[in-house]
């Protein structure tokens, strides 16, 4: 791989935080506010018509009546799905006309078979409150024998970035959709940048949310998966990553760390960091539920495996109820280990947020992953007191790691002790959860009003 790559590595480091300065957001504009006047005091009708016309209205935002395709892979239940609705809200607050368009890694998704599609968009009522596209690529293509020679056999030997972008290239859309003149394109994950230069259409600029460094991901997904010999590199994966990059008008990044090594591997692209929305959680009304709410990728199923293995039971008497499908990775992994705290688990749950509200308190045992942490925001946005491993407050500002309430412990000891004693504390109140140094951390950096504001500055020039 070109020097220029040197400096993204597949191994986990922390991320360099951002000082306060890096992240802070100007504060909204505030609304001029009006007043009655006393009473006895006369009123110049005249004069206050003249200073109405002299006062600054609010401009349009450039986005107004503008159409914006907004592509995404078909994923429920996780931390993608969440940004991506956060993405939706922002952009049809903003006066934009959206058109989700969700695509599917699994052949034989294609549009219009309902049945098929039927637990994904189920899982995704959020997304019922306007229109609804889909996209995925049909059997006949994955069985050409140029897929099978250029994509299915290069994925036997591990290669997770062919597969994805392999789909996404021959992937049918819902009928109509391509007739439509965008005129900005959103694409979730390089490898359905096929799928946004099809809708592009050579005209509509392309934004492209890396989301985290993909590769390392896909290294991380392999070391548990069978794979044909020669194994795939990481480097290998990469440089299709870097690639497809390479072919997107913007590039946004969600943490601090990976913008600094894009900006390296991809100089001559633009690049902004923007934290997601994160849509908020409700602060109460509280409850005696110690919680731990988790999706079934790799880096959750390690978490959640080294605090059942190196945490609870050094924690006697403390029960945590484990939220999402993170019970299934479990399972499959040490399915003793699963069997021994079976009660624990409670499977996926329809809302995440009636967790947070019913609970005393939120874990984060992150001890894997890459990128930011969308359940980390997620918890944070819930005001409860937290207990996490620095890990999950990877890509965030140095000033989270001493927020009050938030205790940082890294050894599996260190995790206990701190659970154990927050288990005894009294249960915070909703109005304490509301005021937290978390939840106005949430405020200041992944509110929608913060990404909205942040989201107009940096789509305006591409627009012009």
């Amino acid at each position: 791989m070109g020097g220029k790559n040197r400096g993204i590595t597949s191994r986990s480091e922390r991320g360099r935080g951002l000082s306060e300065a890096e992240i802070r957001t100007d504060p909204l504009p505030g609304r001029r506010r009006s007043c009655a006047a006393p009473d006895g005091l006369r009123y110049n009708r005249r004069k206050k018509a003249a200073l109405l016309a002299l006062s600054p209205s609010p401009s349009p935002s450039p986005l107004s009546g503008r159409r914006v395709a907004l592509v995404h892979p078909a994923w429920h239940s996780c931390g993608t799905y969440r940004v991506v609705l956060g993405q939706i809200a922002a952009y049809r607050a903003l006066g934009a006309e959206v058109f989700p368009v969700a695509v599917s890694s699994d052949p034989g998704f294609t549009p219009g078979r309902d049945l098929i599609w039927r637990a994904f968009t189920a899982a995704t009522s959020e997304l019922n409150d306007g229109p609804r596209f889909f996209g995925g690529a049909p059997f006949r293509a994955v069985l050409s024998p140029r897929f099978l020679k250029d994509v299915l056999w290069p994925y036997l030997h591990g290669d997770q970035a062919i597969i994805r972008s392999g789909l996404a290239e021959r992937a049918l859309l819902s009928p109509g959709l391509e007739d439509f003149a965008f005129d900005l394109v959103h694409c979730n994950h390089f490898f359905l940048m096929p799928v946004a230069k099809r809708l592009a259409r050579g005209r509509a600029k392309i934004l492209l949310d890396s989301h985290d460094l993909q590769a390392r991901q896909f290294a991380l997904m392999n070391e548990h998966m069978p794979r044909l010999k020669p194994h795939v590199t990481y480097d290998a994966m990469l440089a299709q990553e870097l690639a497809l990059m390479r072919e997107a008008d913007l590039l946004i990044h969600l943490n601090a760390r990976e913008e600094d090594e894009f900006r390296a591997a991809l100089p001559e692209k633009t690049h902004a960091l923007l934290y997601p929305a994160v849509p908020p959680a409700p602060t109460g009304p509280g409850g005696e539920d110690i919680v731990i709410v988790s999706s079934n990728n790799s880096a959750n199923v390690d978490s959640v495996i080294w605090f059942l293995r190196e945490v609870a039971p050094r924690a006697p008497g403390v029960t945590v109820k484990i939220a999402g499908n993170v019970d299934a990775g479990v399972r499959a992994r040490d399915g003793a280990l699963f069997e021994r705290y079976r009660g624990w688990f409670l499977g996926r749950v329809e809302d995440p947020g009636a967790v947070y509200a019913g609970a005393r308190m939120a874990l984060l045992p992150t001890a894997g992953g890459h990128g930011l942490s969308i359940k980390t925001v997620e918890a944070m946005a819930s005001g409860l007191p937290l207990i996490a491993t620095r890990l999950a407050l990877r890509g965030m500002g140095e000033s989270a790691l001493t927020l009050e309430g938030v205790v940082v412990a890294d050894a599996p000891e260190d995790f206990a002790r701190a659970l154990t004693e927050a288990a005894r504390a009294p249960v915070w109140s909703e109005a304490r959860r509301q005021g937290s140094a978390a939840k106005a951390y949430y405020d200041a950096h992944f509110s929608a009003a913060a990404y909205e504001r942040n989201l107009e500055r940096l789509v305006a020039p591409l627009l012009a």
